[in-house]
Formats: structure tokens, C-alpha cells, sequence
């Protein structure tokens, strides 16, 4: 989950919350790649969750990294509850889970040595005290009563609110991890272009990564668990976004969307304030309840961006959310998949050509279908001509014959 945003002076024009957004426009040349990835700790002996305190526990990770690897401590309210070097931030999800949100970087080969890097400090301070770490999508085998939340405000409040809306957010807080990749866009219509590419196709990603198929002890019945709670959690905020494909897309569009999602908090002098359910185009007129009278600031709308769920999402860079957790050679795929289908044109325009007939009816066919999926007579995953291939073309370009085997840069 997302820290607190920071910088940014008071809204006095409604262009500014759009201008945000389009401020992550980059020409080429500095289009970087961001990848973040969770996973469960445990106890080795017990297999239990590790709660928060204690000499087996996520504050022993946290402090182990810190002292040992030189991570510089975040702090809430005393609690230690993040780490930050090199441009990358380790942080907690609600059930505990440890997140790796790293720097923005050139490479594929560079974000993978940085995910290397991350899983090597983290099993030598968790072998010394006997915790293990597993990628999964979903916990296989706790109850909810086994994970604690973790002390961050933020979390206090998701969590009051999870229990009103949907049936799955407090399950997907506690008990489910994910892998995403983060990557540029250089004007609105080449956002528009990818946004529409990313969600049409997130459904393809979810197959591919599906890696939760065991809940609380038995076979659940989906490859991705995940990704059934994700589908009943908060119909606000999740999503596959039908607006997206509709005529008129742009940054306003997509603020348009955010200011209609209920807001959950405004964040001040490290304090998290209740405002579940309350409107921020409130806020914008200065009428927020939980702040009567008060203005908000740009850091209050980017906060806001970061309680928006879709399986796809834009800030000022596009985050891919669809995967499962995974294990090493997962995480170095999935930023490979999205950079060889969003950063190479060719690519990107004969996956857009694959997607731009579907319907929202058959995106979401696809979003429970995944690469069975078929579009026109045409399977998404053909060898010839489906998303594997185009995806694998742009390392092939660049890397000629070893960048042949799409098989190889999958990670299949």
C-alpha cells in the first residue's frame, strides 16, 4: 500500500487535479520501469502468520534491514512501518505482507538484479530469527483471525470501511499478495493508447501469474483467488473501467472517475483523519465534514489517487495490477510481459488492434476466461499471432536472436 504523498500547495484551480496527472508525461528516452511485488512471512516451525511485534516478526524484518543494509526507517505514530533507500521503499501491506516498491529503473536486467538484491537481504535477517517468506496470491491456509492489521491509521480505517462495502476487502487486506509492474507514458494519447491496452489485457496477465489456488486449507476452485476477492470488494473503486474505452478518454476523464470515489481519509500531521464515505469534490468547495472549512492541498489529491483499486491504474505512470505474487522467476516476468507489449509501438499497437473490437461484455468474459479467452476466432495467446508473441517481438528487435523465445522472457 502506498505512504503518504508528499509536496504539492493548495488546489485554487479544478485544471490542477488534471495538470497532476500530465505532469508524468516523458519523452522516450526516460521511460523507466517500476516493479512491486509482496509476500507472506511465516513462522518456519508453526507456519504462522508473524504478527507485527515480537522476536519472529515483521518489526524484526523491518529492523534487521535497517541496521543491517543501511534502509532508512519511516515511522508512524513510534511504529516502525517502512523503509526507504536508492529511490525504493519497502512497506507493509494491512495483514503484514512485505512489499518491495522499487526505483524506477532503465532495465529489465536492472530491476531484476534490484529484486535479487531484496529477496537475498530479506532471507539472510529472516533465516537468523526463523522466518521463512512464500510468493503466493493468497495465503493458503490461514483464517482471518490468524492476521493481524498492522499499525498504520490508514489501515484502521480501510478496514472499518471494508466491512460495509463488498464481502471480500477485509480477505484481500489480510490475505492476498500481488505483483505489479509501473511504467511511463509520453503524452495523453499515448497514455489513452496503453491504459486501454493494460486493462483490456490485465485479465491475459492474471492467467499467465495465477498462483493462488489453495484458501484456508483446501482447493478453492480458482487459478487466482486473488482475483475472485478483488471482484467483490468495494464496486466503487475496483474494477475493469468501462468509461476508458468510451470516446472523450483523457485526464480529465479519468479525474472525472476519481472525484466520484468515496474518499477514505485526509492525512495531516501524521494523522490519519475518518473521512469514510465523504466526497472530495466536497473538499474542493471546502465543505469535507471530517475538515469543514479547509481547502485541500495537491498531496490530498495524489492520497486520493492511491485509494482508487482498478486493475489497472494511472498516477503520473501506469500500474499494472492484475498478477498473483509469485516466486523469483515470476517477478522478473511480468515487467518483461508489459515492457514488451507498452514500450515498443509495433507492439503496442497489435495488441491494441487485437482489443479495440471487444465490448465491456467481453473484457470482462475475459477477466474469468484469462488467455482461454478468444476474440474474433483468434486466441489471445496464439504462437503466432496472439499476446505472446507481440509482447516477445520487442526483444527480439532489440536483442535479435536471443530475444527470440518468447518462452524464455515469460518466464514460461
Amino acid at each position: 500500500m502506498s505512504i503518504p504523498q508528499s509536496g504539492g500547495g493548495p488546489i485554487e484551480s479544478f485544471n490542477q487535479l488534471a495538470n497532476l496527472l500530465e505532469q508524468g508525461n516523458k519523452p522516450k528516452a526516460d521511460w523507466r520501469i517500476g516493479t512491486e511485488h509482496e509476500k507472506f512471512g511465516y513462522c518456519k516451525d508453526t507456519l504462522k502468520a508473524l504478527p507485527y511485534e515480537g522476536e519472529r516478526s515483521i518489526q524484526s524484518i523491518l529492523q534487521g534491514l535497517r541496521d543491517q543494509f543501511n534502509w532508512a526507517p519511516v515511522e508512524e505514530g513510534g511504529h516502525l512501518i517502512g523503509l526507504t533507500k536508492d529511490g525504493g521503499n519497502v512497506s507493509l501491506e494491512p495483514g503484514g505482507a512485505l512489499e518491495l516498491s522499487g526505483a524506477p529503473l532503465e532495465t529489465i536486467h536492472e530491476t531484476c538484479d534490484e529484486v535479487n538484491v531484496h529477496l537475498r537481504e530479506v532471507k539472510e535477517i529472516a533465516d537468523k530469527i526463523g522466518v521463512g517468506f512464500i510468493g503466493l496470491g493468497a495465503a493458503p491456509i490461514w483464517q482471518h483471525e490468524d492476521v493481524g492489521l498492522m499499525p498504520k491509521g490508514r489501515y484502521q480505517l480501510m478496514d472499518a470501511y471494508m466491512g460495509e462495502v463488498g464481502t471480500m476487502g477485509r480477505t484481500m487486506m489480510r490475505r492476498t499478495c500481488t505483483v505489479q509492474v509501473n511504467l511511463d507514458f509520453a503524452s495523453e494519447a499515448d497514455m489513452v493508447q496503453k491504459f486501454r491496452v493494460a486493462l483490456a489485457l490485465q485479465p491475459v496477465a492474471t492467467a499467465l501469474f495465477a498462483n493462488s489456488p489453495f484458501f484456508e486449507g483446501k482447493v478453492n476452485g480458482h487459478k487466482s483467488w486473488r482475483a475472485r476477492v478483488w471482484r467483490d470488494l468495494d464496486a466503487d473503486r475496483t474494477g475493469m473501467l468501462p468509461f476508458v474505452f468510451e470516446d472523450g478518454m483523457g485526464f480529465q476523464r479519468y479525474v472525472d472517475y476519481a472525484l466520484d470515489v468515496p474518499m477514505y481519509f485526509v492525512y495531516r500531521d501524521g494523522k490519519y483523519i475518518n473521512a469514510l464515505g465523504q466526497s472530495f469534490r466536497d473538499f474542493l468547495k471546502g465543505q469535507l465534514p471530517a475538515l469543514p472549512g479547509e481547502m485541500p492541498t495537491l498531496s490530498d489529491w495524489a492520497d486520493h489517487l492511491t485509494t482508487i483499486f482498478p486493475e489497472a491504474r494511472i498516477k503520473q505512470f501506469i500500474e499494472m495490477r492484475g498478477a498473483d505474487g509469485g516466486p523469483w522467476r515470476r517477478l522478473c516476468a511480468l515487467p518483461a510481459f508489459w515492457v514488451g507489449l507498452l514500450y515498443d509501438q509495433s507492439s503496442l499497437d497489435a495488441a491494441w488492434d487485437l482489443v479495440k473490437s471487444m465490448d465491456a461484455e467481453t473484457r470482462d468474459a475475459l477477466s474469468r476466461c484469462g488467455f482461454r479467452g478468444r476474440v474474433a476466432g483468434g486466441s489471445f495467446w496464439h504462437q503466432d499471432d496472439g499476446i505472446g508473441p507481440a509482447s516477445c517481438e520487442y526483444f527480439q528487435r532489440r536483442f535479435g536472436r536471443a530475444g527470440a523465445d518468447w518462452r524464455r522472457w515469460h518466464g514460461a
